[in-house]
């Protein structure tokens, strides 16, 4: 299973992490599939950039967030843009099963 955690980063005592998707039972610092952001928590505010798009794509595609995570995504808005996403992707599934079952009649 998929999942989009962090895997840290930086110095001692100065923790930067970046967000990526992996397997589930990969090591924190193992491998990885992609590099979707970075966070910095050591900033004031904590600083939080994220590929939206990708994110959503791989949130489409099945990748469980961590808690932290998703609490990230939420700030950035990407989980708002993964709802719109899909809903979008239910109604025109939807739609496309009735024109076929209207094709078909």
């Amino acid at each position: 299973m998929l999942r989009m955690r962090l895997t840290r980063l930086g110095a001692k005592k100065r923790p930067s992490y970046r967000v990526i998707v992996t397997e589930s039972d990969y090591p924190r610092e193992g491998r990885h599939v992609e590099i979707l952001g970075h966070y910095d928590p050591m900033t004031t505010p904590a600083t939080v950039k994220l590929k939206t798009d990708r994110a959503v794509t791989w949130l489409l595609n099945g990748a469980q967030p961590s808690d932290r995570v998703r609490i990230l995504l939420r700030h950035a808005g990407v989980l708002k843009a993964w709802e719109a996403a899909r809903i979008a992707a239910k109604k025109a599934r939807k739609e496309a099963d009735a024109a076929a079952a209207a094709q078909s009649s």
